[in-house]
This record gives C-alpha cells, structure tokens and sequence, in this order.
C-alpha cells in the first residue's frame, strides 16, 4: 500500500538552523521539499568535488574490469583532490595518445602501400629544383602529363594507378594529387610503438591507484550526504530572524516528529498535502508482496502518490506471464537452481536477499507451467517418453489462444473494478463498470474474429450496457448533454483500445511457443547429429548446450520486454496509473 503522508513545515531561528536541521537528520523522518533554490558558494564547491571524484572513480571503473586482481584496498591521502586531479590528467593523456594512435595506425596503413620514403627529402629535392608529385589517376590517361615529366607507377588499386611524378621544371595536370605525409613511415611506427610504452606506464600507474577505490567511494558517500544536507539548509525559506523548513512525513511517523519539536522549541505546522503538492511515494507491503520492488527498481518506475499501488497484482499477473513465456519445468529448475547459487555466494557478501525469494517464486510458475503442458527441456520428446501433461488443452492452439484473450479480460477488468470501489459512490464508478462490459464484449470479439467462436447472445447487451455507462457516467454532471457530449468523446479514444489490448494477451501464446519451438528443434538436431561414436555423441552435447543455452538466456529477455509490458503498460493504462510517482528519500545520517 502507499503510505499517506502528512506535510510538515518546521520553523526556527536563522542561527540555529543548521544544529536543527543535524537534529532533523538524525530522526531520518522527513522528505524535504525545498522553498527556495538551494544555491550558495559552499555548496557549490561541494558539487565541483562531486564532479572531479565521479569522473575519477569513473576511470577507475573503466580498468577495475581487467585489473581487479592486482589492487589492494588501501587509504587514500588525506587530501583526496590531487590524486583524483592526477588520476584524471593521465586518463586524459592516455585517452589523447590512444585517439592519436588510431589516426596514426590509419595513416601508416594508407601509405604502406607507396613504400617507406622520407617527405623532407622531398622538400629538399624541391629546393634544388627537381620537383617531386604524388598523383592518383585511372589507366590510360598517362598521357595527359607534360612531356618534361617522367612517371614511375607505384601501385594499382581497384583500376586506378598511383604514380610518382618527376620533372626538373614545377608542373600541373589535371589529376589529383595526393598530399604527402608529415613524416615517413618508420617515423610512424617509431612514434606508434613509443605512444604504446607511454600508455601502458600510464595504465599501469592508474592501475596501482586502483587500491584507493574503496577509499574514494567511502568519500564519495560522505559528500552525497553532505551535499543533501547543505541543498536542505540552502533551500529553507527565510524571514526576518526565522526560517523554516518543509517537507512530508509518513503519517504514523507525525507524533515521533511532534515530540522532537517540541523538546528542541521547534515551531510546527502539520496538515493534509494539497492537491497541487508533489507528495513522495512510499510503497510499504507484508514481506511476501514486497519481493516484487526489486522489478520496480530495475524498471526505475513508481506510482504516484495519488495513484494505486499495484504490487499485488503486479506480482500475481507477473509470475504468471513468466510461467508462460518461460513454458518449460526443466528451464525453471535451472532457473531455481542459478537463484540458489547465486543466493549462497550472496550471503558470503552480506548482501540482501530478499530478491532471490522473486527468482524462486517465478522459477516456480515456470515449472508449475511445465508439467500443466508436458515440457521439460522441450516437448515433443517429454510426451513421446509417456509423460502425460496435467492439462493436454493447453497443449491445443485455440484453447490456450483462448485462455490468453480470457487472462487479458479478468486482468483489465480488475484494473476497472478496481478504480470503480475507489470512486464509490460517486456515479462516476459506473464508467469504469461500463468499461468492464466493453472489456468482456471485446473478449468474445476477438474469440469471433481469431478463433471463429460463435458469439453469445448475451454479448451485443454487454457491449450497449457497457457504452450507456461509459457515455453517461465519466463525468456524470446535471447537464446530461455536456456530460454524454465529454463521455463520447472518451469513448471514442478507448473503445478500440480496449479491443487491441484484449487481443494483445495472445503474444503470451506466441512468445511461449517459439521457445517451445527453439527447445524441440535443438533435441531433433542433436538426435540427427547422434548415432554412433563419441564425435557424434560429443556434436550432439554440444548442440544441446547450445540450443537451450540459448533458450534460457532469450526467456527472461521475453519476460522483460512482454511480461512488464502487460502490466506496465495495458493494465496500468486501464488503471490510470502513470508511474509518475517520487521515490520518499528522507533527510538522514
């Protein structure tokens, strides 16, 4: 559920706002909303360090990939700034030397080709009055040159000659010259190979700063409190001698903040948010919904403070949709068997595990589905074996079709009914009562035009009932016309909408199936492969790895970009939920 929130505004004296806003701190309770710009010279500064020690824990990011091994731990300087400042001046030299180096590598293979000659010998052949060109010109045209000059061919590339002109008199032809190099090619290599001993003495003294990492990302941990603390006392209103400070409290947390200002002679004003206010989000559920935050934090996505939270059926609809993207109880154990290792290796690094309880959960589903439809690492082989599924229908394409257009319709129907308890008992919950109808005539819509199911009787009622309500009831108002006027127009906008995201559930049919597919043809490859000898029976392993490799790493990429989308976005958009939500960041230690 999302926590209600109460909006604070604390007043003090100007002198004694710092001290109280370290007091304010300390109780970790307020989310601050800033009266003013939060400007001034220190924090300033204090942004400028942010700057230059992001950018070098940045660089150090960038080698610790290959280089982790070889650095220890160790305490940086208790000035910080020059050795970020020279970690930051040698990447910048490395980053110059490695841009040049590609120009150069380009320009010594351009040239290969004409040999390896020095320009300034060229020059001085010119200063002595014999005039050296360099031409590129398509064959036949030797003769356009001036008689005085003598030719000597290079090369030829895809038909066209290079040519070295040379004449004792300056000359001109109308052919293009090729403009000579700033210095030879063993000056080139020579320049090349000494820029790559420069860059590998710059990698490795980057690397022995390293060891200063986790000493660099400790500060960096103190300045992003620090700036948060000095945005806070920057951004309070001031008037006269006072000045206060303003922000939003969970609202069981309201009677703790009361006692604090008033043991510290704090004034305090605590009243509803206003409708104009950005009131932050705090989702706060039983410890089996709330496994489902991490998608939220993946996605980086929140509902407002204003919109319903969706955790429940978001995990419900979710789990579901992985078991039937994912479609195989042998993927699904692999699945729980990674989380399993992954949590191990977890808890060695003290590191949260609630998460793996999500992977556990939908690894479930996806063998739950499996042994409904009879797939354990592909199908057609798990039946030819005798394994007879719990549910052969869902193994039929207009069945499961017809589960998928009937999920879709109970998953937007919630969607409505939900928003219809919500608005009740205004009228205007008939609207999203209507919509419910609509919903439920375009699932025998969509059965009538993909599976040629006959359409009930009872269908066309739910399709004009559901239209009456809508028309009528979304901003049901004593001017009956204005009101059927603004509910035609909403009409108009969802009424084929609602059909398409009906239809829009069968991609769990079609998703589902081509890993089913990708499953069965890497097991009839690999029977085709085998037969006889540890070569055949080794190509056979192989291709097995390969295969369903393949399909339990594409599995949880279709989860992401169509499992999310159904409810992110189809059921979401029916429950007017926009994930336009803040996260609730309070100020604290």
């Amino acid at each position: 559920m999302i926590v209600a929130m109460k909006k604070a505004r604390i007043i003090m004296r100007l002198k004694e706002a710092p001290g109280a806003l370290k007091d304010l701190r300390s109780l970790g309770l307020m989310h601050v909303e800033h009266n003013a710009a939060p400007q001034s010279n220190g924090l300033a500064m204090l942004q400028e360090d942010a700057i230059l020690l992001n950018t070098c824990l940045e660089i150090l990011d960038k080698l610790e990939a290959t280089e982790k091994g070889r650095a220890q731990a160790k305490e940086v300087p208790c000035d910080w700034r020059p050795a970020a400042q020279h970690i930051l001046e040698l990447w910048k030299r490395y980053d110059q030397l490695e841009s040049f180096g590609y120009t150069l590598s380009g320009l010594i293979s351009a040239w290969e080709p004409w040999g390896d000659f020095d320009p300034r010998q060229i020059q001085r052949l010119r200063e002595k009055g014999i005039f050296v060109r360099l031409y590129e010109l398509p064959q036949g045209q030797l003769n356009k040159f001036p008689e005085n000059v003598a030719l000597k061919q290079i090369f030829t590339s895809a038909g066209v000659g290079r040519y070295a002109a040379f004449s004792r008199t300056d000359f001109s032809c109308p052919f293009k010259e090729v403009l000579l190099p700033e210095q030879g090619l063993c000056a080139m290599r020579a320049r090349l190979a000494e820029d790559k001993k420069i860059m590998e003495a710059i990698k490795q003294e980057i690397d022995a700063a390293v060891s200063f990492r986790p000493s660099l990302l400790a500060q960096k941990e103190k300045f992003r409190k620090e700036i948060e603390f000095q945005q806070a006392l920057a951004g309070m209103a001031k008037s006269g001698a006072l000045t206060y400070i303003t922000g939003y409290v969970p609202v069981d947390r309201v009677q703790r903040l009361t006692a604090e200002a008033k043991s510290k002679k704090w004034g305090l004003v605590v009243g509803q948010p206003q409708e104009e206010d950005n009131v932050p989000t705090l989702l706060r559920n039983p410890a089996w919904i709330s496994i489902v935050n991490p998608v939220f934090k993946f996605l980086e996505i929140l509902p407002g403070y204003r919109e319903l939270d969706i955790s429940l059926p978001f995990l419900i609809f979710f789990s579901i949709f992985f078991g039937m993207l994912i479609g195989d109880a042998g993927y699904g154990l692999v699945y729980a068997l990674l989380t399993f290792l992954l949590q191990r290796k977890a808890k060695r690094r003290n590191v949260d595990t609630a998460v793996f309880f999500l992977f556990y959960t939908l690894s479930l589903c996806a063998i739950i589905w499996g042994l409904l439809t009879g797939t354990f690492f592909g199908q057609e082989w798990f039946l030819k074996a005798g394994y007879k599924p719990l549910l052969p229908g869902l193994n039929e394409e207009k069945s499961i079709q017809r589960f998928c257009f009937f999920l879709g319709a109970v998953h937007l129907t919630l969607a409505h009914s939900w928003r219809a308890i919500l608005k009740f008992p205004s009228l205007s919950f008939l609207s999203d009562l209507g919509w419910g109808c609509i919903l439920w005539a375009a699932f025998f819509v969509a059965r009538l035009l993909i599976l040629g199911d006959a359409f009930p009787f009872f269908g066309k009622w739910l399709l004009i009932a559901g239209i009456t309500l809508v028309i009528f009831f979304t901003s049901p108002r004593r001017n009956m016309l204005k009101a059927a006027a603004e509910g035609l127009a909403t009409l108009a906008l969802g009424l084929m909408n609602n059909f398409t995201d009906v239809v829009s559930y069968i991609r769990l049919f079609a998703v589902g199936l081509a890993g089913v597919a990708i499953s069965d043809a890497s097991n009839s490859m690999a029977g085709l492969v085998g037969g006889g000898g540890i070569l055949a029976l080794a190509g056979s392993v192989i291709i097995l790895l390969i295969g369903h490799s393949l399909a339990i790493v594409l599995g949880p990429v279709s989860v992401l970009v169509h499992g999310v989308r159904l409810n992110v976005l189809e059921f979401s958009g029916h429950a007017n939920i926009s994930w336009s939500g803040i996260s609730y960041n309070p100020l604290k230690e």
